[in-house]
């Protein structure tokens, strides 16, 4: 009786130890199996723009890469605010992004307050592309580098002017932050579009300029105006032969905007984990460099950590931008 009632005991133990992965493996392929229907990835610009362009050259690559549709949607307008209001109210399942990055960081301390924290409703996953900033003159202009355009504006401060988009965009806190830097004190000029501000470039109604490559590619081409240096750390891949700001002399000046995709937070570690690795497989692609290159973008990948940690620096550093050239700040 005793061998069997064991024997009977230990064959239900097995019987249970057997069960255990069955019940497991439904979550198991689940989370392996991610994404099983298509993926939105909601843009917070137009369609047909720089960071529109080079979140589809990424999509259509994570798309193949893990077998299903990334479709990309414009929320533009109202600074990226209904772009992350959409994503921070939908399911923390994975299956709808939001392009963050610069913008995001830049909103975060330009506005007093905000429906949701940047920081703390959203949750990283890798950095997308970077886009250095040009500093731009007009064909025939005196100013043939930095050096010269510190050398005219220590001579004549508050007299040279420097043209840039609205206030509060990554070209108008650029050049407030290279004033500082540079220790120099020049007019910053807004304008309302990219085109108004190239226009006033080639008239020599402002002397410089600070703007992106993907708005500028065309009359750099035709040599109707001239970069006299690039932004980023090191040179560009589109334009190797403009020296850095840094290797102009100002050390300190190391200016990037960039993008990358967020998640709702509480989105599974797994999917995220998902998502990362699928990025770090894409990006380097020659096919994705290629292409970005074309539209001034440099694609790198990051860990989710690394980009949360350039976030906080960032809105950090534009914060102190503005408080320092006396912007107003949004209700």
């Amino acid at each position: 009786m005793t061998a069997r009632f064991l024997g009977a005991v230990g064959g239900a133990l097995l019987a249970i130890i057997v069960a255990v992965p069955v019940t497991m493996a439904p979550q198991a392929r689940g989370e392996i199996g991610y994404p099983t229907r298509p993926v939105t990835l909601i843009v917070p610009y137009g369609a047909g723009g720089v960071a529109d362009v080079g979140m589809r050259i990424l999509g259509e690559q994570l798309g193949n890469r893990l077998k299903q549709q990334f479709v990309v949607e414009n929320r533009p307008g109202a600074a990226g605010i209904a772009a992350a209001q959409a994503t921070a109210t939908a399911a923390a399942d994975g299956y709808t992004l939001l392009m963050t990055g610069n913008n995001t960081s830049i909103a975060a301390a330009l506005f007093k307050s905000l429906p949701y924290n940047i920081l703390t409703d959203f949750d990283s996953v890798s950095t997308a592309a970077f886009f250095d900033l040009l500093i731009v003159t007009r064909a025939g202009s005196p100013l043939h580098s930095v050096a010269d355009l510190i050398k005219a504006a220590k001579a004549n401060p508050g007299k040279l002017n420097i043209g840039t988009i609205n206030p509060g965009s990554t070209q108008n806190l650029a050049a407030e932050l290279f004033n500082s830097v540079a220790g120099i004190k020049t007019a910053i000029v807004p304008f309302r579009t990219s085109p108004d501000m190239a226009g006033a470039v080639m008239r020599g109604d402002v002397d410089v300029a600070f703007e992106f490559y993907a708005a500028l590619s065309g009359l750099l081409a035709d040599n109707k105006i001239v970069a006299l240096a690039s932004t980023g750390a090191k040179r560009t891949a589109y334009l190797p032969n403009v020296p850095t700001v840094i290797e102009s002399g100002i050390k300190d000046y190391d200016v990037a905007s960039w993008n990358g995709l967020s998640v709702r937070h509480g989105t599974p570690q797994p999917v995220i984990a998902t998502l990362n690795a699928a990025m770090k497989a894409v990006i380097p692609m020659p096919d994705v460099q290629q292409k970005a290159n074309r539209m001034g973008m440099a694609m790198e990948w990051s860990t989710p950590e690394d980009m949360t940690a350039r976030a906080k620096a960032d809105i950090a550093r534009w914060s102190a931008v503005i408080d320092k050239a006396g912007i107003p700040r949004h209700e």
